[in-house]
C-alpha cells in the first residue's frame, strides 16, 4: 500500500501539471473538471505467484513496440522480465503485483465485493467535480446516484453541442444517461429509467425516485438480491425473500434493459 500511496501521489502531481496549465491560460474558472475511478478495489492476486518459466528471449520493444500478450504483462519495454511472486517488493518498474483481496478489502469497507462485481464494493466511487463558473453550491457533498452513463449528457449540455442521431450514413447510439448540471445548481436529477449494470455475467438494477432507492443485484448464475439503498447502503439485510412482487418486476426492467443494449451472457461469446 506504500507504493499504491506512491502512486497515487504521482498522478495527483500530474493531474497538478495539466490543472497548473490550465490556470495559465486563464481558463480555470471556466473549466469542467470531472474526476472518478473506474471501480472499487482489486481483489485479484496478479502477480502473488512465482513465475511459471524463465523466459530468455525478451528483446527491447522499441519506440512504438507494443507487448505480445498484453495482459499480464512480460517485459519491460527495455527488455526485461517483469518479476513476480511472494519474494518479489512490489513498486520497481520491473514488478507486476496487485495488492491481493485483504488490501483490496480494507479499501472497499464497509462495502461489499470488490471489481470485477456489481455489490457497492465494486462500482461506488465517488465523483468530484469542479467548475467555479458554473456550479453554485461549490464545496457541498451531493449524494444523488450518478453513473459513467451521465458523463456524455452533462458534456453536450455544457458545452452546447448537439448530440447526432446519424454519423456517415450511420445511425449513432442514443444518450443513456443525464446530464448532471441540474445536481451543478443544486437542483435534483429526474431520472427516467434505473440505472443498470452488467459485467462478466455479474448483474445490478437501481431504481432511485423521491420516494424509493432500490437496487437489485446478483452475481453471475446466482438469484438476485434485493437491498433497499436507503436504509442499507452495504448492502447487508437481502430484502428478496420479503419483496418477491418487486424483484420480479425490477428482474424484468433489467432483463428489457439488456436485451436492448446487447448484454451476453458471460461466456457465450468465449471459445
Amino acid at each position: 500500500m506504500e507504493v499504491y500511496a506512491a502512486m497515487i501521489d504521482c498522478m495527483d502531481q500530474g493531474i497538478g501539471k495539466i490543472i497548473g496549465e490550465v490556470k495559465r491560460q486563464g481558463d480555470f474558472d471556466n473549466t469542467l473538471v470531472l474526476y472518478l475511478q473506474d471501480n472499487g478495489g482489486c481483489a485479484e492476486n496478479f502477480g502473488r505467484k512465482p513465475a511459471k518459466t524463465q523466459l530468455t528471449d525478451l528483446k527491447p520493444l522499441g519506440r512504438d513496440g507494443l507487448q505480445t500478450k498484453i495482459w499480464p504483462p512480460m517485459q519491460t519495454r527495455d527488455g526485461r522480465q517483469v518479476r513476480v511472486g511472494p519474494e518479489t517488493v512490489a513498486g520497481g518498474e520491473d514488478t507486476f503485483i496487485s495488492c491481493g483481496r485483504g488490501w483490496a478489502n480494507v479499501s472497499n469497507t464497509p462495502f461489499r465485493e470488490y471489481k470485477h462485481w456489481v455489490h457497492e464494493g465494486g462500482i461506488a466511487s465517488p465523483l468530484i467535480v469542479h467548475w467555479p463558473a458554473g456550479i453554485k453550491s461549490r464545496g457541498t457533498w451531493n449524494h444523488q446516484v450518478t453513473h459513467l452513463i451521465d458523463m456524455m449528457p452533462t458534456l453536450v449540455e455544457v458545452s452546447g453541442a448537439n448530440y447526432p442521431k446519424r454519423f456517415n450514413d450511420m445511425d449513432i447510439t442514443p444518450l443513456e444517461g443525464i446530464s448532471l448540471v441540474p445536481a451543478f445548481q443544486s437542483r435534483q436529477l429526474k431520472r427516467s429509467q434505473p440505472v443498470c449494470w452488467e459485467h462478466e455475467g455479474n448483474r445490478a438494477i437501481r431504481f432511485t425516485t423521491d420516494d424509493d432507492d432500490w437496487k437489485l443485484v446478483g452475481k453471475h448464475k446466482k438469484a438476485w438480491e434485493l437491498y433497499n439503498m436507503a436504509n442499507d447502503r452495504t448492502e447487508t439485510q437481502d430484502l428478496a425473500s420479503q419483496y418477491p412482487e418487486l424483484v420480479e418486476q425490477l428482474a424484468t426492467r433489467w432483463q428489457a434493459w439488456a436485451d436492448r443494449v446487447g448484454c451476453v451472457e458471460f461466456g457465450s461469446w468465449k471459445k
